[in-house]
């Protein structure tokens, strides 16, 4: 247990908070309004006008609940307990300070272990003061700590719950990564064995004909100017033992499968396009055809072009199926589309995908040629 509890101390904040916004204004300026309408509606609340000042003073904590979360906690519970001194040892009560649940479910969520575990004590001691002052009674106090545990430990299971998320994405990443190192490397690999072969002839010739060991150096500076192009783009990767790297060649073999038809249109003016390129156009499609085929209902085509625009290449891969609501709101939030994106962008390029203007679904990725 002291390992545990020196682990959850040590605990940092989790990443992903964002900064104060105009929802997070909006928020305090509706629970202000709710607080106010509150007071002035509702006849005779305990702890008479205290208790509106009260709501309405406690809305900025709302603004620091994800950047100060202990400091949000120690200000609202501190003030529930002092509060009191000026309403006749009356606790004030207005249905509108239930926001302060927000900021309970910030501590958990979006503190530190130590700010976590020293905001618990702040709660711990504004109960047992307010019990043993007789502000409220046995029942009040079990039902109040029952909801303020049941808060806090939302907010832990959300934490853990990014945190999670946040792995998995890092994995994902990661595989991608592996991925295109792989296919890169074999890509070097084919240009380094062509130079070492040009290197041969060339010291083969070169006695008997300069000129033939001078056409050699030429193919070999060819070459190795491909071969550092190709590594400028080469992450640092552990390279697994996986088949060829796929080419936009083998795009054609994606059109066989269960499921709807597959149509493939490339354009004939795409010209040279890089190895790693087309292996990234490749994988691309071949997640977002698996998408489609999983995830469209309904759907009986899938159609994949891919066209050359300048020095770009333009993959989009569309579908004519039904969006179910969860994707209708467009947002990127899947593991395979995060691997397309990646990917894309790992070679300068982007990679978008959404729902279409009328039905389906519309993945389009750009990539430099």
């Amino acid at each position: 247990m002291p390992g545990a509890l020196r682990s959850f101390l040590a605990e940092p904040r989790p990443p992903g908070g964002r900064p104060v916004g105009r929802r997070d204004w909006t928020l305090v300026a509706v629970c202000a309004l709710v607080a106010v309408l509150e007071g002035v509606l509702r006849p005779d609340p305990p702890g008479g006008v205290a208790a509106p000042v009260l709501a309405v003073a406690l809305t900025p904590t709302l603004l620091i609940r994800r950047s100060r979360p202990l400091l949000a906690v120690t200000v609202a519970f501190g003030a529930t307990l002092i509060a009191p001194v000026f309403s006749g040892n009356v606790p004030p009560e207005e249905y509108a300070l239930v926001y302060l649940l927000i900021v309970l479910y910030s501590l958990f969520r979006w503190g530190s272990g130590r700010e976590a575990a020293l905001g618990l004590v702040v709660i711990i001691v504004k109960q047992l003061v307010s019990f043993g002052s007789g502000q409220v009674n046995a029942g009040d106090t079990v039902g109040g700590t029952a909801l303020t545990l049941a808060v806090l430990a939302l907010g832990a299971a959300m934490r853990f719950r990014s945190g999670a998320r946040a792995r998995e994405l890092e994995q994902v990443r990661l595989r991608e990564r592996e991925r295109l190192a792989r296919d890169l490397h074999d890509t070097v690999a084919h240009h380094v064995s062509a130079m070492a072969i040009r290197a041969q002839a060339g010291l083969a010739t070169a006695g008997s004909d300069p000129d033939a060991a001078t056409d050699a150096l030429r193919l070999i500076e060819s070459e190795a100017k491909e071969a550092l192009t190709e590594m400028r783009t080469v992450i640092r990767a552990l390279r697994t033992d996986e088949p060829d790297p796929p080419r936009l060649a083998d795009l054609a073999a994606l059109s066989g499968g269960a499921g709807p038809k597959v149509e493939i249109e490339v354009g004939d003016d795409l010209g040279a396009v890089a190895p790693a390129v087309g292996a990234a156009i490749y994988r691309i499609a071949q997640e977002a055809i698996t998408n489609a085929r999983r995830h469209a209902r309904g759907a009986t085509r899938i159609l994949v072009r891919v066209v050359a625009e300048k020095d770009q290449v333009r993959l989009l891969v569309t579908d004519d199926g039904a969006v179910p609501g969860l994707r209708r709101s467009g947002t990127i939030s899947g593991y395979g589309v995060s691997g397309m994106r990646e990917r894309a962008e790992l070679l300068g390029g982007r990679c978008t995908a959404g729902p279409g203007p009328e039905r389906g679904w519309h993945v389009e990725a750009v990539l430099p040629a």
